[in-house]
């Protein structure tokens, strides 16, 4: 049987507890709990295998993240210095048969060199964010805050 079947079954028995022989209760009460106990182990124990899983997938994705910055960085620094020794050289362009290089000028940007001499209509106002934890601490001390409450979830601990 399925968990949820067994789940099903074990309500559907107590609520029979009144109409059924205590000792055959007891024994079919008894089976479905071992069965349900049986199940939950084994969900719990795919639940460790799926997080095992996705722990190694997330450890893989910093690592090829690591691994792509690097090879990011050594473009970079290629590309610097082939420019720069391109413009000792005095050249803009090169043409061979399988590649062109050029050195061009980039399109016109802005380098801030003092924030605070700068009008405040070229600032962008930053959306306020909820401090959540202060709120939580705020509402245990019986405060109260518009638009929130206190909620107590439940969740499934694997040891």
């Amino acid at each position: 049987m399925r968990l949820y079947e067994l789940s099903n079954s074990f309500t559907q028995l107590l609520e029979m507890a009144d109409v059924m022989d205590p000792e055959v209760f007891q024994d079919t009460l008894q089976s479905i709990e071992e069965a349900i106990e049986d199940k939950a182990e084994n969900m719990a124990k795919l639940i460790r295998c799926l997080e095992a899983d996705a722990k190694a997938i997330k450890e893989e994705e910093q690592r090829l993240a690591d691994r792509r910055k690097t090879i990011e960085n050594r473009i970079s620094n290629a590309k610097d210095y082939l420019q720069n020794q391109l413009e000792v050289a005095g050249l803009d362009k090169i043409k061979r048969p399988t590649v062109t290089i050029s050195i061009q000028n980039n399109p016109p940007s802005v380098f801030v060199k003092d924030e605070s001499l700068i009008p405040s209509h070229y600032m962008v106002p930053v959306a306020p964010n909820l401090d959540k934890k202060a709120v939580l601490q705020f509402l245990k001390e019986g405060g109260e805050v518009p638009g929130c409450e206190i909620q107590q979830l439940r969740s499934v601990r694997i040891k």
